[in-house]
């Protein structure tokens, strides 16, 4: 482990790591991550962050704007 979580619009290109939570809010963004598998425990690794934040979450690759991104926190997964 890598020590701290961070959230998903936070992360660079290239980075992998792992879902922690995905916090849940009135607008429904938790259970519309968690049907396209964003849920604690997914790997993900970040594809691009400009303009939508494009990561492959357990080998789908998603889209999603960089709000919905602040939803999701991951544990930072280090190369080496």
């Amino acid at each position: 482990m890598a020590g701290s979580s961070i959230l998903l619009a936070n992360m660079r290109r290239g980075e992998r790591g792992q879902v922690v939570r995905v916090s849940r809010d009135l607008t429904g963004r938790a259970e519309r991550l968690s049907a396209l598998g964003v849920t604690p425990g997914a790997a993900i690794h970040v594809l691009q962050t400009f303009p939508a934040i494009v990561f492959e979450c357990d080998q789908t690759e998603i889209a999603i704007e960089h709000t919905m991104a602040t939803a999701v926190l991951i544990e930072p997964i280090t190369a080496g």
